[in-house]
């Protein structure tokens, strides 16, 4: 790969920074500074910077917010500097100078990089607010001033929790709308028969609302999981500094700062007992993903279903019809394929190698601090975003849309030797054999052999085969049934 450089000219354009390494040019319009120049050339990955993960950038400036307003409650920095880093954080926050997080989303350092690109951020927007030219870091220094009282070590994960769960929010709206439309789906198929199968072969008979209905379940189920894994990231190691000791802090930075931070999240934020473990564990971020891919798991197992269940036309199961989205051949004039479901099971296969990436990347931390954060957040927030799309292209471009070949479904069942199953408690056992035994051997239905025999008169095999007799059978009982 070849070295990613940004050099630039010393120009009016351009303006002298200074590190132990030495001297660089940075453009006289950035935000960022030499850290984040030396990162950006250090780890040319991915191309996909930090700005592409919204939320991670919003925290990280609300928890540099917090940590300014602790410091001046506790008399560490002057009014002026304060207000004027608080100024820069709230801007971050409402969703300015995104585009000048430009770290690589995956960076060696644990993360150091994308904290410096905030702390040059920060400062040199607040240096504006006071009338002053960007890199002025007399004034207001990125670390000095605005890394305050902070490690990458507390800032970053802290900034990742956040993140997390604002993120979380928006996923668990697209799963309610998901719940939502495969329950009216329920609905709507409540009083359409069909056949049950186990291992791919004929069951007993069922309605299509029921298999709709436990999609909806499995959904809800789901975003129940995700709300109790949630509460474990609202602990938080802020004011742990390097490794969990607090040094360099005021000795109540850290509940103070946990203070200020609840208050500008909004989030019931708690400052975790043990600083030490606190900085080298990463098992809420393992138990998290799990949960995600626990819903792609079974997301993914709905979209098998539905494609299993709308195959054909001709040649298939037929059941349903998904709506028509695009054209499914280049050469089969007239093919249309199941593209949305086929899309978000490929967002459950990323998830799920998500999750082993921060499985592996939690195992390989060593001693008092996990240097893999970084492709932890990267993959977290892919798989929680993209979830939460696919939830919400299935509602949308699929579930909303689809039908169901009622006439076809019925026609199963009446066809089904599993229909017998049903008949057995009132016309025995023996004779339920009998009749499944003949079916077997000539292609003719149930229904019909029954109605042959004389077991059962048409009414009341009619009465049997009723969608919520089918559905309930444990409510059928004499009197309900013209026997």
């Amino acid at each position: 790969m070849a070295e990613t450089k940004l050099s630039v000219p010393a120009t009016s354009d351009s303006r002298t920074e200074t590190d132990f390494m030495g001297r660089r040019e940075i453009p006289s319009t950035a935000y960022w500074g030499i850290n984040t120049l030396r990162a950006v050339e250090n780890f040319p990955i991915t191309g996909t910077a930090v700005s592409s993960h919204p939320h991670l950038v919003r925290a990280l400036a609300q928890v540099k917010h917090a940590a300014v307003l602790a410091n001046f409650d506790l008399g560490l920095i002057d009014a002026s500097k304060k207000d004027a880093i608080a100024r820069a954080c709230d801007d971050i926050e409402r969703g300015l100078l995104q585009e000048q997080f430009v770290v690589d989303v995956i960076q060696g350092g644990a993360g150091t990089s994308t904290n410096m690109n905030a702390n040059e951020v920060i400062a040199n927007r607040a240096l504006e607010h006071l009338g002053l030219r960007k890199g002025k870091y007399s004034v207001i220094h990125p670390n000095a001033d605005v890394n305050l009282g902070q490690s990458t070590n507390d800032v970053y994960p802290t900034a990742i929790k956040i993140a997390t769960i604002q993120g979380a929010v928006e996923l668990l709206a697209a799963m309610g709308h998901l719940r939502k439309a495969l329950a009216r789906k329920a609905v709507e198929f409540d009083d359409v028969v069909k056949v049950g199968r186990t291992q791919l072969q004929d069951a007993v008979p069922m309605t299509l609302g029921q298999e709709f209905s436990t999609y909806a379940v499995m959904v809800d189920e789901d975003e129940r999981r995700i709300r109790e894994a949630l509460v474990h990231l609202h602990e938080i190691n802020l004011g742990a500094t390097a490794i969990g000791t607090g040094i360099n802090t005021h000795p109540d930075y850290a509940a103070v700062a946990c203070g200020h931070l609840q208050g500008i999240t909004g989030l019931p934020l708690v400052t975790a007992g043990n600083l030490v473990e606190a900085t080298q564990d990463c098992g809420a971020f393992v138990l998290f993903s799990g949960t995600l891919k626990r819903v792609a798991v079974k997301l993914s197992k709905v979209c098998n279903d539905l494609r299993l269940l709308s195959s054909g036309p001709r040649a298939g199961f037929a059941e349903i019809n998904l709506p028509p989205r695009q054209a499914g051949s280049s050469i089969m004039p007239g093919k249309v394929n199941p593209v949305i479901p086929e899309v978000v099971n490929q967002v459950a296969f990323e998830v799920i190698g998500n999750d082993l990436t921060i499985t592996m990347a939690a195992e390989a931390g060593q001693l008092q601090l996990n240097a893999f954060e970084p492709i932890i957040a990267h993959t977290l927030f892919s798989s929680l975003n993209h979830l939460a799309a696919a939830c919400t292209t299935l509602a949308d471009y699929c579930i909303d849309g689809i039908s169901a070949n009622k006439e076809f479904l019925r026609s199963q069942v009446e066809a089904s030797i599993g229909v017998v199953t049903i008949l057995n408690p009132l016309i025995g056992y023996a004779e339920a054999t009998s009749v499944a035994r003949q079916a077997l051997a000539t292609g003719r239905s149930i229904t019909s052999l029954v109605l042959e025999r004389g077991l059962l008169t048409p009414d009341e095999l009619e009465a049997i085969l009723q969608p919520e007799h089918l559905a309930n059978p444990q409510a059928r009982s004499s009197e309900s049934l013209p026997l």
